[in-house]
């Protein structure tokens, strides 16, 4: 029996592989909901119920102790049950170096926290928005924008000063006191404070106006003229100013997609949604369980997080926030007025992004089908793999698996490998040797693709199908596609795709949709193959040659480079030249004379 405490449990199905972590005020009540038939109408809750083997819980003295210990054990495990928030992105913001005696603004990217060597403002929503407001800050204020080495070693004003666009303090043009006063409007600006800046603004102008700098007054009002224009374009704003992010989920069956507003200083920044499929968590487990995970990466907090239902242990959350935050941070629910608006665009946001998502499956899907239907393939090709090789002069030989799951990148399923038998001039024995060991794994494991496609012509597809037929593997379909060799349409290559028993090659329309996805799928495998090739090559193709030579290991490979600056000098030394390095034997002066007089 449960006891009544608040705490965590964790429902563990066979090996004890963890399905799904939840919190609880009261660890007995919470359990019990899962088996009541009709108590939980989560749609995923009978397909967890069913595999669940064991029920473990972890007691807690309070309700914010069971948020975090969920958060932790989420991370841990990262249940199939539960939604994981991922978010790598690198995040855009505008950056000013405000201790520097001539800041600037500019670009930055940064992942957790800014670092807090100047002042942030973001982040946007895309570097796109990012830019623009960038772009618009240079017009509105001349603040330089060169390196600070430029700013130092210049002797005259650049372009940007004949455009108006910087007040050259880089040759004292302009007096402290005045580029202060931009950088100080374009803070306030930035911040959303417009009418502080236009006030500051017309009273440049009027005092311009009375010392007869009639220039300068017209610069002045043009700027505040642009300015009004800008606002009168973005009225999007909040009552009451302020940082807050608003929070709202949209379901349909087992997908559920939730809409983050971004509110930064009262002004909308933009949104972004973040997607789950098959999650046990009901809209409360969910939102708790999302804001705890995003806000635990460094996403800045903001003042304010608005959501569309009160949770379980809402204050515990808003108390943890704070403390992460340093400041006072409100954690709310709206029953009505703006803020209750405010949920309602992000629930119209959230479908939107709903809708679009399944619009962008649905035109996968069916090329998916077309895909089956014009190759007469015997499977749906759900999971798709795709090899490529790659060698440089015959050295260096790698080769590259990209996978596609319902027609999009799996990056998680991509594979490299290094030859280990083959030469790498032995393109066939290459394709040979990779396939054979990624299909006698991928066979043990029960982990094969509906589809193989090969980057090659005819003979490639059949050392393909041998490996196939040698592993005794029959549910895996398999292609090849290559450029068509000595036709061009219009300057384009045209592509072949090649069947195994089938005799001519099919040619697919240049705006065939299921060409494009054929292109972009062996090109992945191409650009993945490539890469690691070049990566390879910068490490080792210097020292190839010399790897070669018995005796020579990296120790003394590393010497005789450093003393010589090249293989091509090692090749001109003599033999007292070489025994000068040290390190280098007798034996070894020998061998690399020996070798370097059959090359």
């Amino acid at each position: 029996m449960f006891p009544t405490k608040p705490g965590v449990y964790i429902m563990k199905g066979r090996r004890d592989v963890v399905l799904y972590v939840g919190k609880a005020k009261n660890l007995r009540q919470r359990v019990k909901q899962y088996f009541i038939p009709g108590r939980d109408s989560r749609e995923k809750v009978p397909y967890l119920v069913a595999q669940i083997e064991t029920i473990e819980i972890i007691v807690v003295s309070s309700e914010k102790e069971a948020l975090l210990l969920e958060n932790t054990l989420i991370k841990e495990h990262l249940p199939r049950y539960n939604a994981i928030f991922r978010d790598d992105k690198t995040y855009a913001s505008l950056k000013i170096n405000h201790k520097n005696p001539w800041p600037m603004v500019h670009l930055a990217r940064y992942k957790g926290k800014p670092k807090p060597d100047g002042l942030y403002f973001g982040p946007y929503t895309s570097t796109y928005a990012a830019r623009q407001t960038l772009d618009l800050i240079h017009k509105l204020f001349p603040l330089r924008q060169c390196s600070d080495q430029e700013l130092a070693s210049r002797k005259r004003p650049c372009i940007l000063y004949d455009m108006k666009r910087c007040v050259a303090p880089c040759v004292g043009l302009c007096s402290k006191e005045e580029y202060d006063g931009h950088v100080r409007r374009a803070i306030q600006f930035l911040k959303g404070q417009d009418q502080e800046v236009l006030r500051d603004l017309r009273d440049q102008m009027q005092l311009a106006s009375q010392a007869l700098e009639f220039e300068r007054a017209q610069a002045l009002l043009n700027t505040i003229r642009y300015i009004e224009q800008t606002i009168e374009a973005q009225r999007v704003v909040k009552v009451g100013g302020g940082d807050s992010d608003i929070f709202a989920a949209y379901r349909e069956g087992e997908e559920v997609v939730v809409s983050q507003v971004f509110y930064r200083d009262g002004r909308l920044l933009g949104s972004k949604h973040y997607s789950f499929s098959q999650t046990a968590d009901d809209d409360a487990a969910l939102y708790s369980s999302l804001i705890m995970q995003k806000y635990d990466v460094g996403d800045e907090i903001p003042d304010e997080v608005v959501l569309p239902l009160v949770l379980e242990g809402q204050e515990a959350l808003q108390e943890i926030l704070t403390q992460r935050r340093g400041k006072n941070v409100a954690v709310v629910t709206p029953q009505r007025g703006d803020k209750k608006r405010l949920v309602e665009m992000a629930l119209a946001n959230a479908e939107a992004a709903y809708r679009r998502d399944k619009d962008a499956k649905a035109v996968l899907e069916k090329m998916l089908d077309d895909m089956q239907q014009q190759l007469k393939l015997s499977n749906y090709p759900e999971r798709i793999e795709c090899f490529d090789n790659s060698h440089l002069a015959g050295t260096e030989a790698v080769s590259a698996l990209v996978a596609f799951t319902d027609g999009e990148k799996d990056t998680k399923r991509y594979r490299l490998y290094k030859l280990r038998s083959t030469a790498a001039s032995d393109d066939y024995g290459a394709m040979y040797e990779v396939l054979m060991r990624r299909y006698r794994r991928a066979k043990e494991e029960n982990n094969l693709p509906d589809l193989l496609i090969i980057d090659g012509g005819k003979g490639h597809l059949n050392v393909a199908v041998k490996v196939l037929a040698e592993l005794n593997i029959a549910t895996v379909d398999v292609i090849g596609i290559a450029k068509e060799q000595g036709r061009h349409d219009k300057g384009v290559t045209a592509e072949q795709v090649f069947l195994p028993n089938v005799r001519d090659s099919i040619r697919l329309r240049s705006t065939s949709p299921l060409l494009f996805l054929l292109q972009k799928i062996r090109d992945e495998a191409h650009r993945f193959a490539i890469t690691f090739q070049r990566k390879r090559r910068s490490k080792g193709t210097v020292s190839s040659v010399l790897d070669e030579i018995e005796g020579i290991g990296p120790k003394k490979r590393q010497l005789l480079l450093k003393h010589f600056g090249s293989v091509a000098k090692i090749k001109e030394a003599s033999k007292e030249q070489l025994l000068a390095v040290s390190g280098i034997s007798e034996a070894n002066a020998s061998a690399l004379l020996a070798f370097f007089s059959r090359s």
